[in-house]
């Protein structure tokens, strides 16, 4: 029971890391508002907005608020970080 809760909680933070690794790839092609592509970039973007637009002010804060995004970056380094701590904790606790 507990390995499927870490399981589940490892899942559910890889799928956010890919989407944020989607959402950054796909902002290089998709140009045109038209297509099965914009609709799967469309859906990216209001899965990961709530992550990145935290981030995104936390760089403008310290000066990184320029041309190339790091948002992405910065997410995906605290979700890590996060999933980590979660998952240590529940070793700890559950073991």
């Amino acid at each position: 029971m507990t390995i499927l809760l870490i399981r589940a909680i490892n899942l559910f933070f890889q799928v956010l890391i890919y989407l944020i690794l989607a959402r950054a790839i796909l902002s290089w092609f998709v140009r045109s508002p038209y297509g099965n592509l914009y609709k799967f970039y469309n859906i990216t973007i209001q899965l990961t907005e709530p992550i990145l637009d935290p981030c995104r002010r936390i760089l403008a804060r310290f000066g990184f608020g320029g041309t190339i995004d790091f948002s992405p970056i910065l997410a995906i380094i605290g979700l890590s970080i996060i999933n980590g701590f979660i998952i240590n904790i529940l070793r700890v606790f559950l073991f």
